[in-house]
């Protein structure tokens, strides 16, 4: 299973396209009405949307999947009472399979029979989403949840997140413990170190300061900076996330702590606490459509 897309509703799809084509380094899939889709370098046939809509949204997070791992999740989630409902993509890529409702309203998507594109070129070009972070009322529960209806595992706790991996990539997506529910930041994977410095150059060539880093993470140990979008969401320049075993032992909070005044491996970057903060909070979830089972709407 692999992460492929984010799907963000918000009322000028077509300003958040224009930043994150001009400025963030990313670029254009398609435009199909009012939804715009951007793409990175690599198979995918776009990494992000931006929908129309009256407020901001995340309208779901999507992962590709094969038919076998979608009939169990469709089945276990189903016998846990998730809302659910099968769907046909309409987005590029096509592709058919099932919505799911986590239990603090996350819309996760997952499908099958989705098509690619063809590598481009372009070393400033994410190549692809390398995790997307939720906030959580109680990141514990959710962890195991998506361990026990989805399939994921668990792969860190620290005291402020869940890391949560769906193959071997460290995290494909993670619950931070934020007392809310909202979508947290999006992960952008880039080639290399150089290509995530020279992100970060170019922000700053446009007047953007990192809300935090460049550093490097102690749970998956990837390098980052992270940004406040001006169109409200927190989003990351990342690379170099660890690739860990089948049998890799899920670390706890106590195996992750730093130095006094370190937050992270190479402790030379300040991190704005507040504008994150209030940044995380602004894109919540909204299902827009009635589960198949009446009695889980």
């Amino acid at each position: 299973m692999k992460l492929r897309s984010i799907e963000l509703a918000l009322p000028d799809p077509a300003a958040a396209a224009r930043f994150m084509l001009d400025i963030w380094g990313m670029a254009p899939g398609e435009v199909r009405g009012d939804t715009h889709y951007l793409r990175g370098s690599g198979s995918y046939p776009y990494l992000v949307a931006f929908e129309k809509a009256d407020a901001e949204f995340v309208r779901s997070t999507t992962f590709v999947c094969t038919a076998a791992e979608l009939a169990d999740i469709r089945s276990r989630a189903a016998a846990r009472g998730w809302p659910l409902i099968d769907t046909v993509s309409a987005d590029p890529g096509a592709g058919e399979g099932v919505i799911v409702e986590l239990p603090e309203g996350e819309l996760l998507r997952f499908l099958v029979n989705t098509t690619e594109v063809e590598p481009i070129t372009g070393r400033d070009l994410p190549v692809k989403l390398t995790h997307i972070v939720f906030n959580s009322a109680d990141a514990e529960a959710s962890g195991h949840a998506v361990e026990d209806v989805l399939g994921f595992r668990v792969s860190d706790r620290t005291k402020g997140m869940v890391f949560v991996r769906c193959n071997d990539s460290h995290h494909s997506t993670a619950f931070a413990r934020a007392g809310f529910s909202s979508l947290n930041h999006i992960a952008f994977e880039m080639e290399d170190l150089d290509a995530v410095m020279r992100g970060i150059g170019r922000m700053r060539d446009h007047g953007f300061a990192p809300a935090w880093g460049p550093g490097r993470h102690g749970p998956g140990a990837n390098v980052y900076a992270y940004y406040i979008a001006p169109f409200g969401p927190v989003i990351e320049y990342s690379t170099a996330v660890e690739k860990v075993p089948e049998d890799y032992r899920a670390g706890s909070p106590e195996d992750w702590t730093w130095p006094p005044n370190r937050i992270d491996q190479w402790g030379i970057s300040d991190k704005d606490f507040d504008g994150l903060r209030q940044a995380e909070e602004r894109f919540r979830f909204r299902r827009a459509w009635q589960p198949a089972d009446p009695a889980q709407a």
